[in-house]
């Protein structure tokens, strides 16, 4: 997988010192998967660990976009180091939680996140959509539901087609509908986003 180019870059950058609403999904987009795949690359991190981190370094810039300064470097390699970092935190909190309590031994060795973890992961990924549910557009609570989800970085059929309480259906054409749906949700982002800045000019 690609880089994102400077130019790519440099307009997200923007967008996010402008706190633009739906830069953040943009910049899951463009950013999760290639930094949680080099995490499990160069740092052996289970994928949950590496996600989350992705996640974290992510939701941390969108927040306070004016700590990266592009006179130093690329907006990638920022993301990428302290994801580094925190997924190497992360790996020695849990062994040091391993070490005081057996029950989370079958956790750490499972690389799976922490009841805790995954509850402080859903108040983020709500925070982002808060403005969304103010102004009204996400009012469905199945649409809220599954932008939960996305946000989060679920690409499970089954789980976004449970969270938009879709019927049975064959795979081919669940998979198809919850594309649909998930393509919906994106869009509604991209139009909040180009109405709310009009909005604020």
């Amino acid at each position: 997988m690609s880089y994102p180019s400077p130019e790519d870059e440099r307009v997200l950058h923007e967008r996010a010192v402008r706190h633009d609403p739906v830069v953040l999904a943009d910049a899951l987009l463009m950013f999760m998967d290639r930094i949680s795949g080099i995490l499990m690359q160069r740092l052996r991190c289970d994928e949950d660990t590496s996600r989350e981190a992705a996640m974290r370094v992510i939701f941390s810039y969108i927040e306070r976009p004016g700590r990266y300064d592009p006179g130093k470097g690329r907006l990638f390699a920022y993301l990428l180091q302290a994801a580094k970092y925190r997924a190497l935190d992360q790996r020695r909190t849990a062994q040091s939680e391993a070490q005081r309590n057996r029950d989370f031994i079958s956790v750490v060795e499972q690389g799976s996140r922490t009841p805790k973890e995954k509850l402080e992961n859903q108040v983020e990924a709500g925070l982002t959509m808060r403005r969304l549910v103010e102004r009204g557009y996400l009012k469905d609570e199945r649409d809220q539901n599954a932008l939960l989800l996305i946000l989060q970085g679920e690409r499970s059929t089954e789980e976004l087609a449970r969270a938009l309480g879709l019927p049975p259906m064959p795979t081919l054409e669940l998979r198809r509908e919850v594309k649909r749906h998930r393509d919906r949700l994106m869009k509604l982002l991209e139009r909040f986003g180009k109405e709310d800045s009009d909005d604020e000019s």
